[in-house]
């Protein structure tokens, strides 16, 4: 929950797990009229739904972080350049650079009153936001700590590679959002066309739904679908 930017306790995500499970119920109680079916969704509005709300607002907020990361350093480098500290540079990044950049940067800041150096402030960082650039940073600072060096031209790299990767990572999506489209439609058309055929001749598809034989095969289906939408996931998803 720190990760993803909540200010949430504990005892605040139990109670919105409860609530968003009666509201699940509640709605699908409402519109199916089955208890088996409102449970079921209940389930997945005590524990699926927060969850998935968590790691949406995490994953916004790291990406936000990626967005606005080269431009805090850029700030440090030119203060380095200019003559400045690094703890006065990282002041300005506190104060200057956008959410959530500010925010890390200010809880550095803060760290610091309380004594502990600056190269171990950094160096926590990559705790509240677990990425390979908060680990770049941290490492190019801890080094330049202890075996001293030009610091404006460590980070200056540090700022290049940061681009660089925000780059590839923007082609990457390019050159497979073609695939994942072709997924998606392909994840779809079944449902779709089921749709469809209940729409024009609701008595041929109404077997399926009322036999036993019928629900065999709508389980082996959406069995052999979920294995089909997993393997299209992992081969069109990449680690970067």
């Amino acid at each position: 929950m720190e990760q993803a930017g909540l200010t949430w306790e504990m005892r605040h995500f139990v109670i919105f797990s409860v609530v968003s499970a009666i509201i699940f119920m509640a709605i699908s109680f409402v519109a199916s009229g089955n208890i088996l079916i409102a449970v079921a969704f209940a389930f997945f509005g005590g524990f699926g739904f927060p969850r998935w709300y968590v790691g949406s607002k995490r994953k916004r907020r790291f990406n936000a972080f990626l967005e606005e990361l080269p431009n805090g350093v850029d700030i440090i480098v030119r203060g380095v350049k200019a003559g400045l500290p690094l703890g006065d540079c990282v002041k300005v990044v506190a104060r200057e650079a956008r959410e959530p950049v500010a925010t890390e940067f200010r809880k550095i800041t803060e760290t610091q009153v309380m004594g502990i150096s600056l190269a171990e402030a950094i160096s926590k960082m990559p705790e509240r936001v677990p990425l390979p650039e908060t680990n770049f940073l941290a490492i190019v600072v801890s080094i330049q700590q202890k075996a001293g060096g030009g610091l404006a031209e460590a980070l200056g790299n540090l700022s290049k590679v940061l681009r660089e990767r925000k780059a590839m990572k923007a082609k990457i999506k390019a050159l497979s959002s073609e695939a994942k489209s072709s997924a998606g439609i392909i994840g779809s058309l079944p449902f779709a066309v089921g749709g469809i055929l209940f729409l024009i001749a609701p008595d041929y598809m109404m077997i399926l739904f009322t036999s036993s034989s019928g629900k065999l095969i709508i389980a082996g289906c959406l069995f052999w679908m979920f294995c089909g939408i997993m393997v299209m996931r992992a081969m069109i998803n990449f680690d970067f």
